[in-house]
């Protein structure tokens, strides 16, 4: 039987992809079918963290952020993670999958505080960890807290599940000319702007060397196929794997 490439996984989800087709909010089918794809991995014996967005909350109540200084917005998108995080928790724990969420902001009556040598025991123990609140700091995406929590647990890969096939060189759903990446470097997607991760994650990842793959994650079944290793979606490398 061949080895997977990766035993431990961090997989980073918008929050909009809960919304669905709704304009905000959790769809009920995409969460049941999210947790699905994740117990399959979870059998396949690959640890899994998670960070979730909390754009499908926070858009409906971006009107009244208006003119909100930033800080302030930004901890009411931390809240909006969390509502995120219990969301999947539940929808887990439905299908007897064990999981922790673990938040940034203290919290005491909805999850644990954040501490590194926790997460990586609840991962060890085969729990799905959820991480919420993002760093717990404003001024930072979930983007760059998914790249310091997959740094700081010693992930082996992030996965950014998105509602197309990976990375173009325009947007696809304005542009069907679009072209898809196979493999880039982290310095391309710096240089070329291409909208994957912010600046600061891109960096954080291209310094500690930690690849990045971005997938179609609404296909059913993708999720499985990337953790056995089939090159779906863009790969996001330090130096190319691939001869130009």
């Amino acid at each position: 039987m061949t080895p997977l490439p990766y035993r431990r996984i961090l997989l980073k989800i918008s929050g909009e992809m809960l919304a669905g087709s709704q304009e905000y909010g959790i769809h009920p089918e995409i969460l049941t079918n999210l947790a699905e794809e994740i117990a399959e991995v979870v059998g396949m014996d690959v640890e899994v963290a998670l960070v979730i967005g909390g754009g499908n909350i926070f858009r409906g109540i971006a009107a009244s952020a208006s003119g909100m200084e930033r800080a302030s917005a930004d901890y009411m998108g931390m809240l909006a993670t969390m509502l995120n995080a219990l969301a999947l928790q539940n929808a887990l724990e439905r299908i007897d999958i064990t999981t922790r969420v673990l938040s940034a902001i203290e919290m005491r009556q909805l999850a644990e505080g954040y501490i590194r040598r926790r997460a990586i025991r609840h991962l060890e123990k085969k729990r799905v960890v959820i991480f919420a609140a993002g760093t717990g700091n404003p001024y930072f995406t979930t983007d760059t807290a998914a790249a310091l929590r997959a740094m700081e647990i010693g992930a082996d890969v992030i996965l950014k599940g998105t509602k197309v096939n990976g990375i173009y060189d325009s947007d696809p759903v304005t542009n069907p000319n679009a072209t898809m990446f196979k493999e880039v470097t982290f310095l391309e997607v710096l240089n070329k702007n291409l909208k994957v991760m912010d600046a600061t994650a891109i960096t954080l990842c291209m310094d500690n060397k930690l690849p990045l793959i971005v997938f179609n994650l609404t296909a059913t079944g993708n999720l499985k196929r990337v953790v056995n290793g089939e090159k779906l979606g863009t790969l996001v490398v330090q130096t190319p794997t691939q001869p130009s």
